[in-house]
């Protein structure tokens, strides 16, 4: 019999609290809890992935201001984002569950609040998912066609929407057979990610033809012909500045992951504002110390700015045209992929989430856990749809990120707002993570006003689409909420806040 020092005891114990937590807030156990801390902070950190975002969206930055969009508009933007996270993981820590930002909405601002939310952060959640399948499809294609002789360049959209078929569907196929082989890939994702990155680094400052630490400060309006047409002309040198905020802020999107899997991880009130924080400084530190050796790196920063949305792969062929630069390319690839399952899992878990209260259209099938695999199934697959589906309509990947950017980080956003006028009245329950209610709330003031900066950022030329999908989005949820939502729909269960 094991004694009450056996780890596997103390890991049961820990599990039952977990269950009986849960159970307060108005949940059953169905997904199977076995996630770890680390394993938390990795399916947030393989979701966030510097070597997709920091590398596929690299001409966002270089593209708008030159090598200030590394040394200065970077960290600039991450530390928006961890502002952001910090209030998310007060909440998180106090509410526990799979729903995340829709639960915690819904408890501290209400039904209709938590509805909104729940639209937000799944639109923002398939629109990353895509992006980062499209993003993985670009750095595929831009290495093994050369080597097996296509051009990329001859390649079309529905070379792309093919391409991005097969992924979302390999990644719809490991989530389905359970929650182990999800966590194991995304275990090594994490590490993956971290030796990839820093080893890129090293490679690319001992490659480098000269360094220029100047350069990392140096702001350059890049509209235009100057940018590879990446951003429209524009003679404003601080709206540059502001449209590269879109390079870091798309880059640390998706932390909410360990929100998502909650209902997965042991000791979720204490692992999941844990896992959110340090995916989100430890993505800023090294994305910051790798986009700065790539801006470093470059031979004429100028002539790769003009590269447009091909600066990283003229990058590597300039500096890295070797087998170390295949190796390297190689393990981003993969990196890529793996954030792409990732991004499955998270939207999945949300899709669950949302359905088990009865707020999406098939919400009887969708909520469905398979009694095998203990996993959400339908929600799965209809994730990996929804991503294909969001390619056809946007095939240009700015407007995707944009569009990501925006419904993730109102998502974001919206339980802070209520929980800033529910904390100390309503909300009178922390979790084991707390701010104290003053920081709490001046942070989240500075969020709000943060995030409303980027909504305007991110509608901005040439992402007109981002501005029609955003106010679409809003007009129908607030139609149909009106017309009849809020008469059938019941939200999460009633518990103390």
């Amino acid at each position: 019999m094991a004694g009450e020092d056996d780890p596997r005891s103390l890991r049961n114990s820990e599990i039952a609290d977990d269950v009986a937590l849960l159970g307060r807030l108005g949940y059953s156990q169905e997904l199977r809890r076995r996630m770890s801390g680390f394993s938390n902070f990795a399916i947030s950190f393989s979701t966030i992935c510097i070597l997709a975002g920091g590398i596929t969206s690299l001409q966002l930055g270089v593209s708008a201001v030159g090598g200030a969009a590394a040394g200065i508009v970077w960290p600039l933007g991450v530390a928006l984002s961890l502002i952001v996270a910090l209030c998310m993981a007060q909440v998180a820590s106090a509410f526990p569950t799979a729903g995340g930002l829709y639960h915690w909405s819904s408890i501290l601002g209400g039904r209709g609040w938590g509805w909104a939310t729940a639209w937000f952060n799944l639109g923002g959640l398939v629109f990353v998912t895509a992006a980062v399948n499209v993003g993985s499809y670009t750095l595929a294609v831009g290495f093994f066609g050369p080597a097996i002789g296509i051009d990329p360049a001859n390649l079309t959209v529905t070379h792309q929407i093919v391409g991005v078929t097969l992924i979302s569907v390999s990644h719809a196929l490991l989530n389905h057979f359970g929650i182990r082989l999800t966590t194991l890939l995304t275990d090594f994702s994490g590490y993956l990610i971290l030796a990839v990155a820093l080893l890129l680094t090293f490679a690319m400052l001992l490659a480098a033809p000269r360094l220029e630490p100047a350069r990392l400060f140096q702001f350059t309006n890049q509209s235009g012909p100057a940018g590879g047409g990446v951003w429209p002309q524009s003679g404003s040198l601080v709206q540059m500045t502001l449209l590269a905020l879109m390079w870091p802020i798309y880059t640390i999107t998706g932390f909410d992951a360990s929100a998502h899997t909650s209902e997965e991880t042991v000791q979720a009130a204490k692992n999941v504002p844990k896992g959110m924080l340090r995916s989100v400084y430890l993505s800023g530190l090294f994305g910051w110390v790798m986009v700065s050796a790539l801006v470093l790196a470059m031979p004429n920063l100028a002539e790769g700015a003009k590269q447009g949305a091909n600066v990283f792969q003229w990058l590597m062929t300039a500096v890295l045209p070797g087998r170390a630069g295949s190796l390297l390319w190689i393990g981003i690839v993969v990196a890529n992929y793996l954030c792409g399952l990732a991004c499955m899992t998270s939207t999945s878990r949300m899709m669950y989430a949302f359905a088990r209260d009865g707020g999406l259209p098939g919400s009887r099938a969708l909520k469905k856990v398979s009694p095998r695999w203990k996993t959400p199934v339908t929600a799965i697959w209809t994730t990996a749809a929804l991503a294909i589906a969001s390619t056809l309509y946007a095939p240009a990947y700015s407007t995707l990120t944009a569009a990501c950017v925006i419904f993730l980080y109102v998502s974001y956003v919206m339980p802070t707002v209520v929980g800033f006028f529910a904390l100390g009245r309503t909300w009178t329950k922390l979790g084991p993570f707390s701010l104290g209610a003053r920081l709490y709330k001046i942070l989240a003031v500075v969020s709000l006003a943060g995030v409303a900066l980027l909504v305007w950022i991110g509608v901005q030329p040439p992402n007109e689409k981002a501005l029609s999908v955003t106010i679409v989005a809003a007009v129908l949820l607030a139609a149909s909420w009106w017309l009849g939502v809020r008469r059938s729909f019941r939200g999460p269960p009633t518990t103390s806040k």
